[in-house]
């Protein structure tokens, strides 16, 4: 081999070898074990981590979210009690009236739930339901303005009264309240007052008598309200009142509105028997199942308290209505139907301001009390004042009320309610009972009368007597049961 030939070789074994060796180093780079550079990439940077709301209590009001047991419970509620006054009410008084009064009667309810409904989102809520003063409440809900927060995230702001549920519900719950207590009134003029005198008389009084005593009771700053509280939790109002659901709000308010009204307008010309007690049986089913919304519902939570209101308010229903029946029977040698179902409304109304405070004992008490003073209320009371409260709004409400809240600081526990009454040694609270249910009465009466005269300077309270002797129904509805 010549010399030009063997450096020929040389060179080709060089190249070879350096080929050789690129290639393995491609090999070995592309299975990561000897990698010299890193390629340079660009990855997006992980997203940041949503942060999760936080649970509504009783420490957290602001964007947060509701308890969906919770919710679920009200909005069942709030269904419950509007069922009370549309169709119960309703049915309960057109059953009663006579038949040509039976369609006004009806209307009625069914008006004034629509004419609160408006009033109650644009005014009546915030004045009842907000901070304030004592006496009344705040502008900051006026017309439901700033209600939620972002229904989209499931997130708001609820009402410190109602700290687990959004306050669109509780807004709702307490406008099924506001709704069937100038309802109830109607009980009392029936078969009398003029369908627009009717109108006016409920609007002004659901401004200025309603929202300010369930300010008072409920607000939170309200002068008789458990719920004003400082930051330790102390009571922070005047005088502590205790009213589960509506016992001097409610019953004690329309009760007393309702004997004014009676009293204002004067007797009937004519009276007669119940029109058909099969409607105001259905109706007083219907109220005494609604009621379980009513007083469980007052809870604002699916948990033990309401199980309670629950059990109290079934309890003392059923002993007020044979209470009554049997009073009933005594008196006037037979039980009638719409006595045990007057007697059955009179358990409900006394048990409701004592439902989260009291326990199966007390509410046997407070049925056999409301059984026993109802009935003497629409019997031997209204004979013996000479008022004519024709569906007896005055004898079961307000004084199936009176007994309810008075008993209440006889027999609440604190271990139910967090307040103890007279029977666990705290002799206050019946005092603080007393109070609140005579200056409830005393308001309401006085603003009430105020009212009345200006609805009748302006537009009369009462049909003429002709049309009271024709019936309702045809001279102010055009319409008639047939």
């Amino acid at each position: 081999m010549t010399l030009k030939s063997f450096s020929r070789a040389r060179l080709l074994a060089l190249l070879c070898g350096f080929f050789l060796a690129a290639a393995a180093m491609i090999v070995t780079s592309s299975h990561g074990f000897a990698q010299t550079t890193a390629p340079v990439v660009s990855v997006p940077a992980p997203p940041a981590a949503t942060a999760t709301p936080p649970v509504c209590d009783a420490k957290t009001l602001k964007e947060c979210t509701p308890n969906s047991g919770d919710t679920a419970w009200m909005l069942t509620s709030v269904a419950l009690v509007l069922m009370m006054t549309v169709p119960g009410l309703g049915l309960f008084y057109g059953g009663m009236v006579r038949k040509k009064n039976v369609g006004d009667t009806v209307m009625t309810s069914f008006a004034i739930t629509c004419l609160v409904t408006v009033l109650f989102a644009c005014v009546t809520y915030s004045l009842a339901f907000t901070g304030g003063t004592a006496f009344i409440g705040g502008f900051s809900r006026i017309f439901l303005r700033d209600i939620v927060s972002d229904i989209s995230k499931n997130v708001g702001n609820p009402n410190s009264l109602a700290p687990t549920i959004p306050e669109t519900v509780y807004m709702c719950f307490q406008m099924t309240f506001a709704i069937i207590t100038p309802a109830l009134i109607a009980g009392a003029f029936a078969e009398r007052m003029k369908f627009s005198a009717m109108l006016w008389f409920i609007g002004l009084w659901a401004i200025f008598v309603y929202a300010p005593i369930a300010h008072w009771v409920w607000g939170p700053d309200g002068i008789f309200s458990a719920a004003n509280t400082d930051d330790k939790g102390d009571f922070a109002g005047w005088i502590k009142v205790l009213d589960f659901a509506g016992g001097t709000v409610v019953h004690i308010n329309a009760g007393v509105a309702g004997l004014m009204c009676a009293i204002m307008l004067g007797k009937r010309r004519d009276t007669g028997p119940a029109h058909n007690m099969v409607l105001t049986f259905i109706g007083a089913a219907l109220l005494w199942v609604g009621w379980f919304g009513f007083n469980a519902g007052s809870a604002v939570s699916a948990g033990m308290q309401a199980g309670m209101a629950m059990t109290v308010t079934q309890i003392a229903t059923a002993v007020a209505g044979l209470t009554w029946m049997f009073v009933e029977w005594a008196h006037r040698g037979k039980p009638t139907v719409v006595g045990i179902a007057s007697g059955a409304v009179a358990g409900l109304v006394a048990i409701t301001p004592a439902s989260g405070f009291v326990g199966p004992g007390g509410s046997m008490v407070i049925g056999l009390g409301a059984g026993v003073a109802c009935y003497l209320g629409a019997t031997s009371l209204k004979h013996a004042f000479g008022y004519d409260d024709a569906l007896d709004c005055f004898g079961v409400h307000a004084v199936g009320g009176i007994v309810g809240a008075i008993l209440t600081g006889v027999f609440a526990i604190e271990q139910y309610g967090g307040t103890a009454g007279l029977i666990e040694g705290n002799p206050r609270q019946l005092l603080n009972q007393i109070i609140g249910v005579a200056t409830v009465f005393i308001y309401d009466a006085v603003i009430s009368l105020i009212i009345l005269k200006v609805v009748d300077m302006a537009v009369g309270l009462r049909v003429d007597g002709d049309t009271e002797l024709e019936g309702l129904d045809l001279a102010l509805h055009g319409e008639a049961v047939q």
